[in-house]
């Protein structure tokens, strides 16, 4: 029983402060690839150089997230979010101002380290804020809503901006959203305190950490240029690796580590783990690929591709924040979760059939619908899951983990999708098959990869996750052994 309606008033408005600050910086993952002609033609990129506009902010991202969510429990979850959300705005503003193409790779590199202090610990805060299962589960799907729909909607806004000012103010829009958001979470974001940097002050292991998951992005995204057989693909991702064995060595031996590794005992936090990065590899990839298939196939502008993938958020808004705090406290996380890899797995399966003379009624909405449908009903199942065995003090690490495994599972979905693609598409044009066959066939190649990726996440579901089960109200969620 609350207490009365203005404390839970506070935290619904606490909830959407946070979303506010989430959304800025999930929208800017997508919102930059619309753009990318734009920046191209004005700052005078070569091709290799404009890759690294995406690049330096998903090595900076995906690097810090882990370190900068063990951050916030050892000083307070608020506090990092208010130092994210200031170093990423102040981030945009120069990304906006950026007059070389060196200082904008600068200001993205600074802009995805600000993104990942931001949006590490927001889960957890989430989850701390909202203990009670019925509460907790609403306002997850919320949380969810932004993560899963903000890649869509970053689509349609980088198309409005761009078309309608410049590529300059997809960066500036940010600033107003940012100080905003800032003066709102001090006032209305309940402030933790952290369990002080004693309890893990792992400089070593922190380098190690930081060093393991940047070398691996680094070495994903290049992948795609060099190949995945090559001697630099295969000798970086080889120290990547020694970085990462060494990382855990070091927290088994450590007094104080920074990543307890007690956490990978629950099955749902590593099994949900796992789920996250063979289903975001599959949805992050097909989305990429299903943009330029529209781009390069049908020739549609940046806002019809934005306008072609809405129904993606729509259907998420309704299933993530009207329907999955219902139908998982009724039929459980793991089978919810079983139920939108279905749907997703459903909608790539019709992506692989689009034909070069698609049009949009009967070749793509159909297969976006269920996307949209399936990771509405995954999302906040995937987000309970995955804290569901972190206490209170491990929760922004917990959080700082879900957020990596979904970048990892990005970078590598797009870069095998994206390599194989490429290479399938470039051996139909040798062998004398016309250009828009050539592509169709490539990208069709590239989304049966994805329906592959997402039935092993559907697998994983299937063998390794446990239900979630609430003894009663005011319980926090336990699980069945």
């Amino acid at each position: 029983m609350t207490s009365g309606g203005p404390k839970t008033d506070s935290r619904w408005l606490a909830l959407i402060v946070l979303c506010a600050g989430m959304l800025m910086i999930v929208l800017d993952q997508t919102i930059v690839n619309v753009a990318l002609p734009a920046i191209e033609e004005d700052l005078k990129f070569g091709q290799a150089g404009l890759a690294w506009v995406v690049n330096a902010y998903l090595i900076a991202y995906g690097g810090l997230l882990l370190l900068a969510g063990r951050l916030g429990d050892l000083i307070g979850h608020k506090k990092v979010f208010l130092i994210g959300l200031g170093v990423f705005t102040v981030a945009s503003l120069l990304c906006g101002v950026s007059f070389s193409s060196e200082m904008l790779i600068i200001s993205r590199f600074v802009q995805g380290a600000g993104g990942a202090l931001a949006t590490s610990v927001t889960l957890g805060m989430v989850v701390t804020m909202f203990p009670k299962p019925d509460e907790q589960r609403r306002a997850i799907g919320i949380f969810s809503f932004v993560a899963a729909a903000g890649a869509s909607i970053g689509l349609l806004l980088g198309g409005v901006l761009t078309d309608a000012m410049s590529w300059h103010w997809i960066f500036f829009v940010n600033i107003p959203i940012g100080i905003v958001a800032a003066i709102a979470a001090v006032r209305l974001v309940p402030s933790s305190v952290g369990l002080g940097l004693r309890e893990g002050a792992d400089v070593l292991g922190a380098l190690l950490i930081v060093a393991a998951v940047m070398l691996g992005v680094y070495t994903i995204v290049k992948a795609e240029h060099y190949g995945f057989g090559s001697v630099q693909t295969l000798g970086l991702g080889a120290v990547a690796l020694a970085l990462l064995v060494g990382f855990v060595v070091r927290q088994r031996t450590a007094a104080k580590p920074l990543l307890p590794l007690r956490v990978f005992r629950s099955r749902n936090v590593t099994g949900a783990n796992l789920v996250q990065i063979s289903m975001v590899a599959g949805m992050f990839g097909l989305f990429f690929l299903g943009t330029l298939y529209m781009q390069l196939v049908l020739a549609y502008s940046p806002l019809e591709i934005g306008l072609a993938f809405m129904p993606v958020a729509g259907a998420i808004a309704v299933f993530s924040v009207s329907l999955s705090a219902r139908l998982n406290s009724r039929f459980g996380e793991r089978n919810m979760l079983i139920v939108g890899l279905l749907f997703m797995l459903a909608g790539m399966v019709v992506f692989t059939q689009v034909p070069v003379d698609g049009s949009y009624l009967p070749d793509i909405l159909p297969a976006v619908a269920p996307l949209g449908i399936g990771l509405g009903l995954s999302f906040p199942a995937l987000m309970t899951l995955a804290m569901s065995g972190a206490s209170h003090d491990e929760a922004g690490l917990a959080s700082g983990l879900v957020n990596t495994t979904a970048q990892v599972g990005g970078a590598l979905g797009l870069a095998v999708l994206a390599t194989t693609s490429t290479s399938y598409t470039s051996s139909l044009v040798a062998s004398g098959v016309g250009r828009l066959e050539a592509l169709t066939s490539g990208f069709h190649l590239a989304f049966w990869i994805s329906a592959g990726l997402v039935a092993v996440a559907l697998g994983l579901a299937v063998f390794v996750l446990r239900q979630v089960v609430v003894a009663r109200d005011d319980a926090a969620p336990v699980l069945v052994h």
